[in-house]
């Protein structure tokens, strides 16, 4: 009758599961010895059969000694079948693995040192059952004992050399998705164990790894954000090493999955992953150009709240998000491929971006969208047309901005929405979208005084160097005629842009068109103004005197009995005295003095002078412009006034109607004021 542990004798057997390590170290050199002879006389039955024994009546013992027999054993018998071993990798390495997750500590410690030996011996052989291997060692290297972690490392480099060595016949394939379940386990030994993995195998020259990145780069990241300084410093030298081999070679990148994955990271609020995230982007906008198009929301969405950066720490990712948005105005502007681009770029998922971050708090954020916005609106004109409708309601909010660099940006936008609408209406003044556009503005200025104090100069005066200054006057003119009922707003109107006409260099060409009013054209732009400005007294003065129409001016002020003097209007005169002095109405100081149109326009001029003085208090622009009268020479004086020698003569205006026209609406805001007053002493403010 054989032992009960056959093939095992009976002292064996009995040592192999003694508490004391020596007795059981004897017994696996007698197991190897016996493993030997059977190998050699090719006898597999009994080698299978010893195994079974360790296997069954060992390793599953509720005694940890008998299992930490049965892994000696097991150990002993890898060694014995030497070269062989592959023949029975199956039967040797099951039971040790199952030995790995044991509660005991010394168990698990011998498990691992029993592995190693088997995989020494079967090499190659062993590389079928990686997968449970890698399985089992992410596990152990995270183990409480550090004597575990220890046996786990080393079983650990020894399987890298045998799959580094084995490579071909190492199936990539089945264990990607195992490293990249293993890359979202928090623990850092964990982590540190995985990165170290896919570094080997990246260092592989046979195996491309940038097939697979697609499966690990989020994985990559999400470790960035791990505390420890060692992860950190692999993570990032392994990001850095595929980020080479795609500069190398970029035709196994998967595009669409990768850079999908980095603008996801570079919205990251870690500082390390959104940096290296950026770079990446920036990178693939440079080798893969206009392919990246596509992407350009996703990209915008990740660089351009990058733009705001100003700190130190934050300069890099600035600067990287700076040269994305350069590169990708260069890609959207290239004439080579302008087809490719239109067919490549999402122009709506692009406008929904831009017209996110027109709100946002950063003024180089807003500046950045606003040049994309006019960019492509330069690049893809007749695309970009259905968008302006949508945009204009958002651009005008931004003009009341804090920063000048937006309102005037945006202007720019504005301007060339404008042009672009209206490019086939350039030969008349009857452009629809300027009104459309510019009355929109004005009920702005009306429900934003804020706006209206503070940017409305501003606004006016750029404009006017963007779009045609004289289209701007003339729509501006023909609004507060018809449009704009509150003739108070209406006064104020007419006192700003009479203002800009008269101080600004951006309206040096108007001005000197004004005064050619004999010219037919420049003759109906004065009318078209006059209609409006009759809504502010002095800035109707100001007009005919920048126009030379110096007997109406005259006419004029003689009406000024009939109009209310108030300190506004006082404050008003004033300031037309000091005009008067300035170097705008150099013109205007030199006809006091010329002799041309046998003096008629001087004496015109003069007469209106006089009036304007006699209606300002004794105060210093009073003593100014009365010094500047007695400069006036007498001689001229005396021929009679014949005022067809006027240029207001020869312009064929009729001033007549005019006159009437600016006494009509003096009385109406006579009539306005005098209702506005009776409602505030009914219903007086409450504060």
């Amino acid at each position: 009758m054989e032992p009960p542990y056959a093939p095992l004798s009976e002292s064996c057997a009995k040592a192999l599961g003694d508490k004391v390590y020596d007795k059981r170290k004897v017994a696996s050199q007698e197991i190897e010895k016996m493993v030997i002879e059977f190998n050699n006389k090719n006898n597999a039955t009994q080698i299978r059969k010893l195994i079974e024994v360790l296997s069954n009546d060992y390793a599953t013992s509720r005694d940890a000694n008998r299992r930490k027999g049965a892994l000696i054993g097991l150990a002993a018998t890898g060694l014995g079948l030497g070269k062989d071993s592959d023949k029975y990798v199956n039967e040797l390495v099951t039971p040790i693995m199952n030995c790995l997750s044991d509660p005991d500590l010394r168990v698990r410690y011998f498990a691992c040192e029993s592995l190693y030996n088997v995989v020494k011996v079967a090499r190659a052989a062993i590389i079928p059952y990686f997968p449970e291997l890698f399985a089992a060692l992410s596990r152990l290297v995270t183990d409480s004992d550090q004597m575990v972690k220890d046996g786990s490392e080393l079983l650990d480099r020894l399987l890298k050399d045998i799959v580094t060595e084995s490579y071909e016949t190492f199936n990539l394939e089945a264990f990607i998705p195992l490293l990249r379940e293993r890359m979202y386990v928090n623990n850092p030994f964990a982590r540190q164990y995985v990165i170290s993995w896919i570094s080997i195998l990246n260092a592989v020259p046979d195996i491309n790894m940038v097939n697979y990145l697609t499966e690990i780069l989020d994985g990559l990241f999400v470790m960035l954000e791990d505390n420890t300084p060692e992860i950190q410093r692999m993570c990032e030298n392994t990001i850095s090493q595929f980020l080479k081999s795609i500069r190398n070679d970029s035709s196994s990148v998967r595009m669409e999955e990768t850079i999908n994955t980095l603008i996801t990271h570079a919205q990251s609020l870690n500082e390390l992953i959104k940096s290296i995230a950026i770079s990446w982007i920036r990178e693939f906008v440079q080798i893969f150009g206009p392919n990246v198009l596509p992407y350009a929301s996703g990209i915008f969405t990740a660089i351009l709240p990058c733009l705001e950066y100003n700190v130190e720490s934050k300069r890099s990712i600035k600067e990287c998000a700076v040269s994305v948005n350069n590169s990708m105005m260069q890609l959207v502007s290239s004439k080579e491929l302008k087809t490719q681009n239109v067919a490549n770029i999402d122009l709506r998922s692009i406008m929904e971006v831009l017209s996110q971050y027109l709100a946002h708090n950063s003024m180089h954020t807003k500046i950045a969208v606003l040049k994309w916005i006019h960019h492509l609106f330069l690049n893809f004109p007749n695309e970009m047309a259905l968008h302006d409708s949508n945009l204009n309601n958002n651009l005008l909010a931004t003009l009341s901005d804090n920063s000048d660099e937006v309102v005037l940006q945006s202007l720019c936008v504005l301007a060339e929405i404008i042009n672009s609408q209206d490019t086939r209406e350039l030969d008349d003044f009857n452009k629809p979208h300027y009104r459309k556009f510019l009355l929109s503005l004005l009920n702005l200025f009306s429900e934003d005084k804020l706006i209206l104090e503070n940017r409305a100069s501003l606004i006016i005066r750029n404009l006017c160097v963007l779009l045609n200054a004289e289209y701007v006057y003339r729509t501006f003119a023909e609004i507060i005629a018809e449009e704009v009922p509150n003739l108070k707003f209406a006064s104020t109107l007419v006192r700003l842009l009479n203002n800009i006409l008269l101080t600004s260099t951006e309206l040096f060409e108007l001005r000197t068109s004004l005064r050619e009013i004999s010219d037919e054209k420049s003759a109906d732009l004065f009318q078209c103004l006059y209609k409006s400005w009759v809504c502010c007294p002095v800035s109707t003065l100001s007009l005919c005197l920048i126009a030379q129409c110096y007997q109406h001016v005259s006419e004029l002020v003689i009406l000024f009995a009939d109009v209310e003097i108030t300190l506004e209007l006082l404050c008003e005169l004033d300031k037309l005295v000091q005009l008067i002095e300035s170097p705008i109405f150099a013109a205007l100081r030199l006809t006091l003095v010329s002799k041309s149109n046998n003096c008629a326009d001087a004496q015109y001029l003069a007469h209106a002078l006089f009036g304007i003085l006699m209606l300002l208090p004794q105060t210093l622009a009073f003593e100014t412009l009365r010094n500047r009268l007695q400069c006036v020479p007498t001689y001229w004086a005396r021929e009679p006034i014949d005022e067809r020698n006027s240029l207001e003569y020869k312009s064929g205006i009729d001033f007549v109607s005019l006159r009437v026209h600016f006494i009509e609406r003096q009385k109406s805001q006579r009539a306005q004021r005098l209702i506005q007053r009776k409602r505030s002493v009914i219903t007086p403010d409450c504060n």
